[in-house]
């Protein structure tokens, strides 16, 4: 298992520093096999609605406001075995901010998984 902050997640960090770039506040997931790797441009079979409903806070991991985190709900309209989740800044197409691949998760229609995304900038 992996999780990773991808290539374009470091440029949308640089861009965000410099005032400019939308927030990856998008959850999305995936059923797909795969490890997570920092060139990964998409989830592995990427499926459901992105959902961008929350904005993302400065949590504290080690130093004071030293992560950004962001929390999201991705609402089941089917059996899935889902594999991999991740992060962008809209909610199509859009940058990979960050990823990770996991065991199995398997959810039925009427389901919703909650998914919390963190960078730790140590």
């Amino acid at each position: 298992m992996a999780t990773v902050l991808a290539n374009a997640g470091k440029s949308i960090v640089s861009n965000r520093v410099i005032g400019g770039g939308t927030e990856p506040k998008f959850a999305a997931i995936g059923t797909g096999a795969g490890t997570a790797a920092a060139a990964d441009t998409t989830l592995f079979t990427e499926v459901e609605t992105r959902s961008g409903t929350n904005v993302g806070t400065q949590v504290t991991t080690t130093t004071t406001s030293d992560s950004y985190q962001v929390v999201n709900t991705v609402a089941i309209t089917a059996v899935r075995a889902i594999t991999n989740a991740g992060f962008f800044d809209a909610s199509t197409a859009g940058n990979l901010f960050i990823k990770g691949d996991f065991a199995t998760i398997n959810l039925v229609a009427g389901d919703s998984l909650q998914l919390t995304g963190k960078v730790v900038f140590a």
